[in-house]
């Protein structure tokens, strides 16, 4: 017996159909924060670009844009990522990272990012770098991002001496042609985070992390709006189908899960897209 097939009908289309097949077909669902390979001192299951594939497949995943493991410790690693996007070019699309305790190397990183395809943007995870994203170490790549349009990821953390969503609202006034993604959509400073995603059309609020706190998601769509918000997971460290019911069985309308899981997504990355279509 399908699970749920005993109940009456649930009045959202989505939330029924998740229901029944434990994915939703008609909702192709957009990961705009993952990882790949492993990462030390812990272990994975699925680190692998065939693994997470696989693990796409099951939940109902269609694309990720991810990050190398590696490359957080060591840009040169970006490569890895290269290869992938190379050889799974409609599962796949990247940021390069950018390690700002490394300023000697970066304008060679940007110069091999701007000849790399597949990628839509930078990665910054300053809380484990220690350096603040409004260092002098991050211009360069932000005045490139800023100048081509580009996407940045960033770890963000309420009350971070780092990374915290005031350090944001520096960069939005400064770079307001950059995209900046809020990851973890500054955790924990959930008000200040959202007022940002609502005043910055630049700002966006990503949902890895977040989704796991009761009444957040419905916050952030009654505050900023579901256009302003965008669906991760930090895979391989989560399982999607986690994330992903969480926003099916928030209290929202399906035309916000629609926006989280996939519009808004495929509206950010439409230019990085175009010359390979979804399949």
């Amino acid at each position: 017996m399908k699970v749920g097939s005993s109940r009456k009908p649930h009045p959202s289309p989505l939330v029924q159909e998740f229901l029944e097949k434990g994915r939703n077909e008609s909702c192709p669902v957009i990961d705009m924060h993952a990882h790949l390979g492993p990462y030390q001192g812990i272990y994975f299951p699925n680190p692998s670009a065939e693994d997470m594939i696989r693990t796409m497949d099951r939940c109902g995943v269609r694309l990720v844009v991810s990050s190398s493991h590696a490359a957080l410790i060591d840009t040169r690693e970006n490569i890895k990522m290269v290869d992938t996007v190379r050889r799974y070019p409609n599962r796949f699309r990247a940021y390069w990272v950018i390690n700002p305790n490394y300023p000697e190397r970066i304008e060679d990183e940007i110069e091999a990012f701007s000849k790399a395809k597949g990628f839509v943007g930078f990665k910054f995870l300053s809380d484990y770098h220690r350096q603040p994203l409004t260092s002098p170490r991050y211009a360069l790549a932000l005045e490139y991002a800023n100048e081509h349009k580009l996407l940045v990821l960033m770890h963000t953390w309420g009350g971070s001496p780092f990374d915290s969503p005031s350090h944001v609202e520096q960069l939005a006034r400064k770079y307001s042609e950059a995209t900046l993604l809020m990851g973890h959509s500054g955790y924990g400073e959930w008000e200040k985070a959202i007022q940002l995603a609502k005043d910055y059309q630049n700002v966006y609020l990503e949902l890895t992390a977040a989704y796991a706190v009761n009444g957040v998601i419905e916050w952030m769509v009654k505050e900023a709006g579901s256009e302003k918000i965008l669906f991760g997971t930090d895979l391989p460290w989560f399982d999607p189908h986690y994330g992903i019911g969480c926003v099916i069985f928030s209290r929202i309308e399906d035309e916000d899960r629609h926006n989280i899981l996939h519009i808004n997504a495929e509206r950010l990355l439409a230019p990085y897209l175009s010359s390979r279509p979804f399949p």
